[in-house]
């Protein structure tokens, strides 16, 4: 990893993607969505605060539990002056996504405990089948192609009258 001087206080974006590991594409991204921001020089080349690296850092941690980038951008907005994400904002940060993971993992874990059944059935027209229909209300009353059958009839019937 290539070591950036301290008195240097600007990164391009190649030194950016160097040392966050991000790719050039995806900062460009991260910005283009406002997670981080940068000046433009004479030359209108990208020029990127060190603070940078942690807002990346930040962002790159958060995706890889799930969180989506909207709510990434929310949490770093609420930031006073767009400053770079501390210790105990990444604590505070956390504790307030925790319930929304947890959800998410027992969504998971649901799914996968109903996935033998679809394998088993192949063709997904279970009678209750909890992955291709899920809260199925017309499951209890009847199964999957009926129901296409009764509307086709009812419409054929009022066609009729």
């Amino acid at each position: 990893m290539p070591q950036i001087p301290e008195k240097i206080h600007e990164l391009t974006v190649g030194q950016l993607a160097a040392r966050s590991g991000a790719a050039v594409s995806a900062l460009h991204f991260y910005e283009s969505k406002g997670l981080i921001s940068s000046r433009r020089t004479a030359g209108n080349q990208r020029r990127y605060h060190r603070d940078a690296l942690r807002r990346v850092a930040f962002v790159r941690a958060a995706q890889r539990v799930g969180i989506p980038l909207a709510t990434i951008r929310e949490a770093l907005s609420e930031l006073p002056e767009e400053r770079t994400p501390t210790r105990e904002d990444w604590a505070r940060l956390s504790e307030t996504w925790r319930s929304e993971l947890d959800e998410r993992i027992k969504q998971l874990n649901r799914l996968r405990d109903h996935l033998t059944d679809c394998i088993g059935c192949g063709c997904l027209s279970l009678d209750t089948c909890v992955l291709s229909n899920p809260d199925d209300v017309f499951g209890e009353r009847m199964t999957g192609s009926r129901l296409m059958v009764e509307r086709r009839e009812n419409r054929k019937q009022r066609r009729q009258c």
